[in-house]
């Protein structure tokens, strides 16, 4: 195993639209569909497709939505012995709304609310083989924090997505934290500064990064990507592309961060080089920048081969 994820399954409910709607608006949307997601299952999927071997810990719904769940990561051959059912909670959903610019989503957690001390129980073997726990705030804080501690001890990356963002990080759970990576607005909701540009952007990567975070990466879109570590910062700029659905960007991101990372040794607790971080950067963000191509959460994600491709023809 290389990758463990512990973190949310939804089913998303996407609806394209010409714009989001104003409050109180009514509009004519384009097309629905119903897509396998969560930000957990985004970022399983996205290392897996990737050639990491992926194991997921989560929780679904005793419902078809939780089997339809369940089934489309092993049909990623991404190991689900780690999902638990809710016998009594419906599985997670996400109501999505898609502009060809922007989106929107409202989050129901469902069975995501009960991942609990049990899944850690589940997830701790997992340390004997894996190098990487991602992890998202999708599922309970207190759940992401012990995880933190424990994998971080246990001496694996432990890559944390922020999001949803909900204040300030607890100062304990800094020094478990290998790699940070929250978009500008997060960067924004956890620094109290504001986020607009590439200065400021570092600005806030460094605030997070004084916390105790090995290193802090702030995703910025169309504008790239920012780094921070004890040895300095630096920008990486973006792969420019054709976006129609933005909505798994960071989830791509951060499962090509994880699968990229899965690549280079270190010496637990040991930070990664700055050179190791541009390289990971690098394929990361043409992961999201193929991902924000089409359309959907989980199949979004591109496969090793086509990112190969991708930078191949970027960097000519």
């Amino acid at each position: 195993m290389d990758v463990v994820v512990l973190g949310s399954l939804n089913m998303d409910l996407v609806a394209q639209v010409p714009n989001l709607p104003q409050p109180g608006e009514t509009l004519l949307g384009k097309s629905f569909a119903t897509i396998p997601g969560g930000k957990g299952g985004n970022q399983a999927v996205a290392a897996a497709r990737l050639g990491a071997r992926t194991a997921m810990v989560g929780r679904v719904g005793n419902d078809d939505m939780g089997k339809t769940l369940c089934t489309y990561l092993e049909s990623e051959n991404i190991e689900t012995q780690g999902v638990g059912i809710s016998p009594r909670t419906s599985s997670g959903t996400a109501l999505i709304s898609v502009s060809p610019n922007n989106n929107q989503i409202v989050v129901i957690p469902g069975a995501n609310s009960e991942v609990s001390d049990g899944e850690l129980d589940v997830l701790m073997p997992y340390f004997e083989q894996a190098s990487v726990l991602l992890l998202q705030f999708e599922i309970p804080l207190d759940v992401v924090e012990k995880a933190a501690a424990l994998a971080y001890t246990a001496g694996l990356t432990v890559i944390v997505d922020p999001a949803p963002a909900q204040g300030p990080l607890p100062a304990d759970v800094c020094n478990y934290i290998s790699i940070l990576t929250p978009n500008q607005t997060e960067a924004a909701m956890l620094t109290g500064q504001p986020v607009e540009d590439v200065k400021s952007a570092i600005a806030a990567a460094e605030i997070l990064q004084r916390q105790g975070i090995d290193t802090v990466i702030v995703k910025m879109g169309g504008m790239g990507c920012v780094c921070a570590t004890a040895a300095g910062s630096f920008a990486v700029p973006v792969f420019p592309v054709d976006a129609i659905d933005t909505v798994a960007a960071g989830d791509a991101f951060n499962g090509g961060l994880a699968a990229a990372l899965c690549e280079f040794t270190r010496e637990p607790g040991e930070p990664f080089s700055q050179n190791i971080l541009k390289d990971a950067i690098d394929y990361a963000s043409a992961v999201a920048a193929i991902s924000v191509t089409r359309t959907g959460g989980q199949t979004s994600m591109p496969r090793a081969a086509e990112v190969e491709e991708f930078l191949q023809f970027k960097r000519v």
